[in-house]
């Protein structure tokens, strides 16, 4: 049962909801703009506001859904549970669909917190990532620096292990995926001042 579950978490993260709403929708490919990468902001960027709420909806869904189907309705937890939620933002990083190339999974990661911990992790995710996204860059040293918020929070608030053992798969996942970003120092966000 793990395995088959595990398996349809992986498929299903690695649905590329934003390239086909670029193709279907747009009629655009949307890793031609931004940073090439198939995922949502670059909707933000070939189509709008609109279109990027739709496609990082559904990117969160097929994170949430799965995971929440294994650990909120068919109750399986312990190290089972940490396979599965990691899951769908690893399909999204290594999608087959996309000859293996994927995004970098942060709107899945997110919807695989819902599915495992309903809203008592994904609100403090997004306000870690809010943040540290004002207050350093590149952005993959923010998003860096809020999963380290959140392991902190896991531990403190004394929530289960599987919680902390997940945060520290996603947190490997992010590392590989921004490998860009980690090559450059991080710098503090400067604001312009008006004369």
């Amino acid at each position: 049962m793990t395995l088959l579950l595990a398996i349809l978490a992986f498929f299903s993260g690695a649905l590329p909801f934003s390239v086909w709403v670029g193709r279907y929708a747009l009629k655009v490919d949307i890793r031609n703009y931004g940073d090439n990468n198939p995922g949502a902001t670059n909707v933000l960027r070939a189509g709008g506001k609109g279109w990027y709420a739709f496609a990082l909806f559904l990117d969160i869904c097929k994170g949430a859904i799965p995971v929440g189907i294994a650990h909120q309705l068919l109750k399986i937890d312990g190290w089972p549970i940490v396979l599965i939620a990691l899951m769908p933002p690893l399909g999204h990083a290594l999608s087959p669909f996309l000859n293996w190339r994927g995004g970098k999974a942060v709107a899945a990661a997110f919807g695989s917190l819902i599915g495992l911990t309903l809203w008592q992790l994904a609100p403090f995710s997004m306000l870690f990532v809010i943040v540290w996204s004002l207050i350093i860059r590149p952005s993959g040293w923010a998003l860096l620096a809020a999963m380290a918020c959140l392991l902190a929070l896991t531990r403190f608030a004394n929530h289960p292990w599987e919680w902390t053992a997940v945060v520290i798969g996603l947190i490997l996942i992010f590392i590989w995926k921004h490998t860009a970003d980690l090559k450059q120092r991080p710098q503090r966000m400067r604001r312009n001042k008006q004369k």
